[in-house]
């Protein structure tokens, strides 16, 4: 099973927090967009390996954008 974990809002990617290949726990933050001056937390929704991390620091982001594939 893989869960897409999606933008929310539109930003920057601030910060790169876990490692593709990394195993993540449920409300782990994965990475944090920057968006209107305010950091906004991206956390995984459940628990497994980080399979794909689709973005990088830097990366402009739109609503809706897939950011990472967790597999549980």
């Amino acid at each position: 099973m893989s869960i897409e974990i999606k933008a929310e809002i539109a930003g920057i990617v601030f910060e790169i927090l876990a490692e593709q290949g990394a195993r993540v726990a449920s409300g782990e933050t994965i990475l944090v967009i920057e968006s209107m001056k305010m950091e906004i937390p991206v956390d995984s929704r459940s628990d497994g390996v980080l399979a794909e991390l689709c973005v990088s620091a830097g990366d402009v982001v739109g609503v809706g954008q897939v950011l990472a594939r967790i597999k549980g």
